[in-house]
């Protein structure tokens, strides 16, 4: 086991630069099962969850070549169209393979997906989808199959929830299929552009991503083709909070600021100084002076569910109370009580967190509880007094590219160690 140690009040300063998105490399590496002819992921991040999604895909037969961060995947003789447990229960996303493999080869059989326990995702509106498309769905001991023996034709599909996932599904799914798809209450997030983008060159006909009606003219054939995904909009916001919350001055490089204005508008209400440098370039200046904010998460183009724990962090040493208002998932406030082990004042009501900011957070030793929650614990172990450790890493270490590393760039005194 491992843990960072994190020795707090030392300022942020120098530039940073962002990986390519996890939320847009999983599902693109997912797609990658389509083509007839390979195709190509450049810099690719490395995390444990793209770890994670190339066993995936290698267990169901796909050769994967890798040069550094450059992966092929080469998916003309796949073999097997079941997903096992242990690979599944890892994580959530993987789930994603089951609209490739009923478009390319009619049938798969799915584990149950497991994944960061913050709240329900249920899979009904994925399933929903497909059955209008024809398949048929069975769940039984764990895994769900489902079977289009005659292919899946063209529906018009309405999702109850925005979902990312379902609509990443849907979408690789009805690239393949018979006729019109078209997706209503379709997700808008730029990781389902930058989907779309990679699926529309390798030759599907979609129109809408971006919008909350998506329409795909399915086709016979994909051919691969090389796709570098968009700047982690995630790992950035990371970043600007945590020169916002250890003060300095820290240029964030490879960020798409449009991604990010509910982030951008909330830190400069908070009293952080935010300059848009460059188109993919944002400097972040902060005396470590906080002003209590409010934010309530929403789907995009709202504040992101995935920024909520690390903005949570920054509150707790605002000057005044800030409300936080959680509307994704039901169970995503498990780090208020790890930042109350470091001194933070916070009530749970529900849905909604009451943040009291204190003078300052005082080091301890704490866990991360999901991906989100240990960076947010890191953050504060960033601001603190005295030392930080920070256990569980397996969390972070799924949705952050060399995160010890890029802190230690800016200045900051962290460390990962190993415990007995």
């Amino acid at each position: 086991m491992e843990k960072l140690v994190i020795e707090g009040g030392t300022p942020l300063h120098g530039s940073v630069r962002i990986s390519s998105a996890k939320n847009a490399v999983l599902p693109i590496i997912v797609a990658a099962l389509l083509p007839e002819t390979p195709a190509t992921v450049v810099d690719a991040p490395e995390l444990d969850d793209v770890r994670t999604i190339c066993s995936v895909l290698e267990s169901l037969g796909v050769v994967i070549h890798r040069n550094g961060r450059e992966m092929t995947f080469d998916a003309a003789h796949i073999d097997r169209t079941e997903a096992s447990y242990e690979l599944m229960s890892r994580m959530r996303a993987s789930f994603l393979v089951m609209g490739p493999l009923l478009a390319k080869k009619g049938h798969a059989k799915i584990a149950l997906p497991g994944g960061c326990m913050i709240g329900s995702r249920p899979i009904d509106l994925h399933l929903k989808a497909f059955e209008a498309m024809g398949a048929e769905i069975q769940i039984h001991n764990g895994y769900v199959e489902a079977s289009a023996p005659q292919g899946l034709k063209g529906a018009e599909i309405y999702l109850d929830f925005p979902s990312v996932g379902a609509t990443e599904n849907v979408l690789m799914a009805a690239s393949l299929a018979e006729g019109r798809t078209v997706i209503e209450n379709a997700a808008e997030e730029p990781e389902i552009v930058d989907l779309v983008t990679f699926l529309s060159s390798m030759g599907a006909n979609i129109k809408g991503a971006g919008t909350n009606v998506i329409r795909i003219e399915g086709v016979k054939r994909l051919e691969g083709v090389s796709h570098t995904a968009i700047p982690d909009r995630i790992e950035a916001g990371t970043f600007m909070i945590a020169a916002a919350m250890a003060g300095g001055d820290v240029v964030v490089e490879n960020v798409l600021s449009e991604h990010l204005k509910p982030l951008l508008a909330k830190l400069t209400e908070a009293g952080v100084k935010v300059v848009k440098e460059d188109i993919d370039r944002v400097r972040v200046i902060s005396d470590g002076h906080i002003r209590s904010t409010d934010i309530k998460t929403l789907p995009y183009p709202g504040f992101p569910t995935d920024l909520q724990a690390q903005f949570m962090a920054l509150m707790t040493i605002g000057s005044g109370v800030s409300t936080i208002t959680e509307t994704v998932f039901e169970n995503r406030f498990m780090h208020a009580g790890e930042l109350q082990r470091m001194g933070a004042s916070i009530q749970i009501e529900g849905r909604k967190a009451i943040v009291t900011g204190v003078p300052f957070l005082q080091g301890a030793f704490v866990r991360a509880t999901d991906l989100r929650a240990g960076a947010a614990l890191t953050l504060a172990g960033l601001a603190a007094h005295g030392t930080t450790e920070v256990g569980d890493l397996h969390h972070i270490d799924r949705g952050y590219d060399h995160l010890v590393e890029k802190l230690q760039g800016l200045g900051a005194r962290i460390s990962r160690v190993g415990t007995n």
